[in-house]
């Protein structure tokens, strides 16, 4: 019996335009823009092995850009969704794609990367401080000159990672397409990822120290605002009474 081939590799560019074909709402989890894809195509260079947290649009792509692509996503096969979409899509060259499947709060701590990554892209769970635990994993696997790429940054908690890392020695900020940053790792040391040292980083030494003690004013305002009249009086009455006596 002839056994069924895998899905043939076609040119990146040529995936891009089947890719714009899907429907936006391809998948229930959101897609990832075409532009963002477009530009993920654009700075990135020499590349070989790639990851990505989510799946959907991204991981069809990430199939034919790079040969060896990690996907670390849970496992929505039973509710149809994306993982379910992507894994049946013709889209999807399966020989270049491994799917570590679970939260990626567990699977990322229990993976052992043995290459050095080109791109990144940071697209899981978006809840504090999960985008930090992943880029906590990531970061030291970055090759010289990899594309760290940051989606939803218009929500808060992605960010402030997307702001404290474009003030970080490590990357260079290159562009945002729509809600989605790119930074490239530059040449700079490696943060010890054992160690502190939250003094060295850029964003610290630009801010500290913060000082989160009311100031005088602000208690004055707060009095005004919300104390009710008759305490307000009784207070004036008591402080009066205390000069007095002095």
């Amino acid at each position: 019996m002839e056994q069924p081939q895998p899905p043939r590799a076609e040119p990146v560019d040529a995936v891009l335009q089947q890719i714009d074909r899907l429907p936006s709402d391809w998948h229930g989890a959101g897609v990832l823009n075409s532009d963002v894809l477009r530009a993920i195509r654009r700075h990135a260079t020499g590349v070989a092995h790639t990851a990505e947290t989510g799946t959907g649009k991204s991981t069809l792509f990430f199939s034919h850009l790079s040969r060896d692509h990690k996907v670390f996503t849970r496992d929505d096969r039973e509710d149809g969704n994306s993982l379910r979409q992507v894994m049946e899509s013709p889209l999807l060259n399966r020989t270049h794609v491994d799917f570590i499947l679970g939260p990626t709060q567990q699977t990322l701590a229990r993976h052992a990367f043995t290459h050095p990554l080109q791109v990144v892209l940071l697209d899981g769970p978006h809840g504090f401080p999960f985008p930090e635990l992943e880029y906590y994993y990531f970061y030291p696997q970055l090759d010289v000159n990899a594309l760290l790429v940051i989606d939803d940054i218009h929500i808060p908690t992605i960010s402030r990672l997307y702001e404290f890392l474009r003030e970080d020695e490590m990357f260079d900020f290159l562009e945002i397409v729509h809600t989605t940053a790119f930074l490239r790792r530059s040449r700079a040391p490696l943060f010890h990822p054992l160690q502190d040292g939250w003094w060295l980083q850029g964003y610290n030494k630009a801010r500290f120290p913060i000082n989160h003690q009311p100031s005088h004013s602000s208690i004055a305002r707060f009095l005004r605002q919300w104390v009710p009249r008759p305490v307000k009086k009784l207070a004036r009455k008591i402080q009066g009474l205390s000069r007095a006596q002095r």
